[in-house]
């Protein structure tokens, strides 16, 4: 017919499963200037909302009524009154499916605006509220009125205390993914609550809190836990993690990092108990790769990434780990004394499948260990060399011609690198 266009033929539900396909936001904007029928399947199709201008906000909710995730982090004028303004003007059609609230650094919204959201999204699941640090206990509690809540972030949520988190715990009883990083005020005793009423916790952070060995006799008893990370806890010791041995059975990732009580002893209590873990992180905890410790290493079969960053590493270190962790796809080795060329040749030489290596200041490799890694680990990815200053030109050729992967290599300060290796 005169007129008409071939798209003509293609039904909504084509068209629905076309831009389904489209992930890139260029392409999705392209798609949405190709005429008004696509623009008008985007918005009945567009799932995530990331809004850069508060004035914008109003227009936009109203276009996409189907959103999951709305993301503010970048609107710091968003206050109580827009959210009134919002609740109130507009049609409520997105909150119905809005499962996902980020309101990083939305320092402008307090504990009014956030009841009124959490009342208003019955379906909400996650909110992300980290580096509001003016939020307290009222904000908590308020939040909380979102009962069916499944994550929650409150890093560096400063004012939180023990009395924010029970109303948290207590209402919220299907949590499973909880991060109070930088939560200064909280203490043993929220952790205890927490742990009584949130049976369903998989993921928890109480990274830099100054929490007890109490706290993870606490935790242990979290049946469905799966990640632990605690960060610079500097009152944690061995002791804490003996108590991780017989408990959460499901643990498969442990950051310890900068626990400065924290040896290889408590670590060694981790491994007996959880021979399934997959990422271990104990960075800056100890000066020295204890052989018992690697005794016990033999164990984690499964493990996929791990980090040693500070600590002493013998090449005899670097064999077991090759011999027995076949599955790694990351190490961390910043800072680290005692790497050799011969030790990371050794590495890579049983673990092929390394995609991340972290090189940072180790100063005696050399374009012979580039070299091993680049002939070993053909799926690099990302290669940290800082400060390595006997590196040349000559093993960044050998890394652009076998590591057809990589996409970042850091090479800050390699004083022995010229214009030419810089491929």
């Amino acid at each position: 017919m005169p007129g008409s266009s071939a798209l003509d033929v293609l039904t909504e539900d084509l068209l629905v499963r076309v831009r389904e396909k489209i992930g890139d936001e260029l392409d999705s904007k392209t798609w949405r200037l190709v005429c008004k029928e696509f623009s008008r399947v985007d918005s009945v199709t567009r799932t995530t909302l990331r809004v850069l201008r508060v004035e914008f906000l109003f227009i936009l909710l109203d276009k996409y009524p189907y959103i999951k995730t709305l993301d503010l982090s970048v609107c710091p004028r968003v206050n109580d009154g827009t959210v009134s303004f919002l609740l109130s003007q507009l049609s409520l059609s997105w909150t119905r499916s809005l499962k996902s609230l980020i309101l990083s650094r939305s320092t402008g919204l307090r504990y009014r605006g956030l009841e009124m959201l959490a009342r208003a999204c019955p379906l909400l699941e996650s909110v992300d509220l980290s580096y509001c640090c003016g939020f307290g206990d009222r904000e908590a509690a308020a939040l909380s009125f979102a009962s069916g809540l499944k994550e929650v972030k409150l890093d560096k949520c400063l004012n939180v205390t023990d009395v924010g988190l029970a109303k948290i715990a207590v209402r919220c009883v299907n949590l499973e993914r909880l991060s109070l990083k930088w939560c200064m005020e909280i203490s043993d005793l929220g952790i205890d609550l927490l742990c009584k009423k949130c049976l369903d916790l998989k993921s928890l952070d109480v990274s830099y809190l100054k929490l007890t060995n109490d706290s993870f006799c606490s935790i242990a008893t979290l049946a469905k836990l799966e990640s632990l990370v605690m960060v610079g806890c500097p009152c944690v010791d061995d002791t804490g993690l003996r108590f991780l041995e017989s408990g959460c059975p499901l643990l498969k990732t442990i950051f310890v990092s900068r626990c400065k009580f924290v040896s290889s002893t408590g670590l060694i209590s981790v491994i007996r108990g959880h021979s399934g873990l997959l990422q271990l992180d104990a960075g800056h905890c100890f000066s020295e790769l204890s052989t018992t410790l690697l005794h016990h290493m033999r164990d984690l079969k499964n493990l996929e990434a791990i980090t040693m960053d500070g600590a002493r590493i013998s090449d005899s270190c670097f064999q077991t780990i090759s011999f027995n962790c076949k599955s790694l796809v990351e190490i961390g080795l910043s800072k680290c004394l005692g790497v050799t060329n011969t030790g990371i040749t050794q590495l890579v030489s049983g673990c092929v499948n390394l995609k991340t290596i972290d090189l940072t200041c180790c100063h005696s490799i050399t374009d012979d260990a580039i070299s091993a890694i680049a002939d070993s680990c053909r799926g690099l990815v990302c290669l940290k060399i800082e400060s390595c200053n006997m590196i040349t030109e000559k093993g960044l050729y050998q890394l652009g011609s076998f590591c057809l992967r990589l996409e970042e290599i850091d090479l800050t300060d390699c004083n022995g690198v010229n214009d030419k290796g810089e491929f």
